[in-house]
């Protein structure tokens, strides 16, 4: 039996590095950098105003009241400014332009506001509301790092240093194959013995939410010669395939009958729970991870086996999800030998156990937002006691 370490790391050998493309901005969020990006320009890239009010000599406007003539006016945008002349001011706006030889600007709420002559009635110290050129970023600066993954302040930073465009990770295309003749399409009428198949569905939106694209490939009934010829079928365009169902000791696992022949995926048993049954391997060249088919056990497999390998073949530099400590409202038990992940509600640092253990509980799943982990070694815990929870739908990504 693999610990949950050696599987992940089984995982994570079989995706390498994802190739590079350059996209624009407008296409960038939500990517991984994959180098990085150099400061065009400074920022701010002049001298400007932090206020609307007046830039003027400090030591012509301190100690107040005076009264000064206002030689011009320099809205933002306004490239032909003059230099300050000695013994006047120059009405600015937030963001204009700081003529040569102010060094202070006075906001217009300790002025009268004139627009001829104005009456500075107190000044603050010099050097007040002055942004100077490059004290954000200098150019030739390194703005971005690779391995940053793209939200809108980053997206606004590579805008502000005159970036159009910049280098990610392409994202991963991951076929998600759920098997079973027991499966219908949601909605068609079911017949004794038939369930809606949703692991396809759960599985696809996990992919997408790791930063990759799902292609859902037709559901196949439990026969091995027509299973493999559907994915062989599809292979061609993926970089990974995730199947869910078929990999347990069962009568009719086509999962692990049609690839266990190959000898190129590996099967076997994890000291966890749920998803003990596992599967990883290539077929044809292709990584395939193979999950357990009830819904739950086909989450937790995929949040902890399949989401870090996906993002760090992304270029994420933290590939896992938040972490955070919670005390527990409630006791709990956990068998020994494997390591627990129990649906969870965290809430202002408890956390509080939702449903039960049973990897067929897809409602209570839909209602947690973090996985309570239970070490293997750990088979009690108190009320109050202190565990690690990972943050997931609902929570802080």
């Amino acid at each position: 039996m693999r610990t949950v370490e050696e599987h992940q790391a089984a995982v994570a050998a079989l995706l390498p590095p994802l190739p590079e493309e350059e996209v624009p901005l407008a296409a960038a969020r939500h990517r991984v950098l994959a180098r990085d990006v150099v400061a065009r320009v400074p920022l701010p890239g002049f001298d400007n105003s932090a206020m609307d009010g007046y830039a003027a000599r400090w030591s012509e406007v301190s100690p107040g009241p005076v009264r000064l003539p206002v030689a011009d006016d320099v809205p933002a945008g306004r490239t032909d400014v003059r230099p300050l002349a000695p013994g006047t001011v120059q009405r600015i706006m937030t963001g204009a332009l700081l003529p040569e030889g102010a060094d202070v600007v006075v906001p217009v709420e300790l002025t009268d506001g004139g627009t001829d002559v104005v009456e500075v009635r107190d000044a603050p110290a010099a050097g007040t509301h002055l942004r100077h050129a490059g004290e954000d970023i200098a150019a030739g600066a390194v703005a971005l790092t690779a391995g940053t993954a793209l939200g809108a302040a980053q997206l606004g930073l590579a805008a502000a240093v005159g970036v159009r465009a910049l280098v990610v990770r392409r994202r991963p295309r991951v076929l998600v194959l759920s098997t079973g003749s027991e499966l219908v399409e949601p909605g068609e009428p079911l017949l004794p013995g038939q369930v809606y198949e949703s692991n396809s569905t759960l599985l696809a939106a996990a992919v997408t939410e790791a930063g990759g694209e799902a292609r859902r490939l037709h559901f196949v009934p439990d026969d091995v010669d027509e299973f493999l010829t559907t994915v062989r079928a599809e292979l061609g365009w993926a970089d990974l395939l995730v199947t869910s169902g078929g990999v347990s000791a069962g009568a009719y696992e086509v999962v692990k009958d049609a690839f266990a022949g190959l000898g190129t995926v590996e099967f076997g048993k994890v000291a966890m729970q749920p998803g003990g049954p596992q599967g990883a391997g290539t077929v044809d060249g292709v990584p395939v991870v193979t999950l357990p088919g009830n819904p739950v056990s086909s989450f937790v497999s995929f949040e902890v086996f399949v989401r870090p390998a996906l993002r760090r073949a992304l270029g994420h530099t933290s590939p896992g999800r938040l972490r955070a400590p919670a005390r527990l409202t409630a006791p709990l038990r956990s068998p020994a030998g494997r390591r627990q992940f129990l649906r969870g509600r965290y809430e202002g640092g408890e956390v509080s156990q939702v449903g039960g253990p049973g990897s067929h509980l897809v409602a209570h799943l839909a209602r947690a937002n973090c996985l309570v982990v239970v070490p293997e070694d750990v088979t009690e815990l108190p009320a109050g006691a202190s565990v690690d929870v990972v943050l997931i739908e609902g929570a802080l990504q």
